[in-house]
């Protein structure tokens, strides 16, 4: 059975505000709550598979301590300047 679009938003959501470090539920909740439900279905893919990087990987690639992997890159880059960081 596959997942309703509104049931995968509200998931997608609740990850990423609750991820276990409060520096990253604080870039990733917000930017999910005012992106996620401007995204089609390949960039919800791409968000949800960025969700089961760790917080460590994903804090250094969105503060710019190191270099994102191409795959994600352009999806960090809107969570840097979303959360002001560039």
């Amino acid at each position: 059975m596959t997942e309703l679009k509104e049931h995968r938003l509200k998931r997608l959501a609740m990850r990423a505000a609750r991820r276990g470090t409060k520096e990253m539920d604080l870039i990733l909740g917000p930017f999910a709550l005012a992106h996620l439900g401007d995204m089609d279905d390949a960039a919800l893919d791409l968000f949800e598979n960025l969700l089961n990087e760790s917080d460590l990987d994903l804090y250094r690639w969105v503060t710019g301590q190191e270099s994102a992997p191409p795959q994600v890159s352009v999806l960090i880059k809107e969570m840097t300047h979303f959360a002001e960081l560039d």
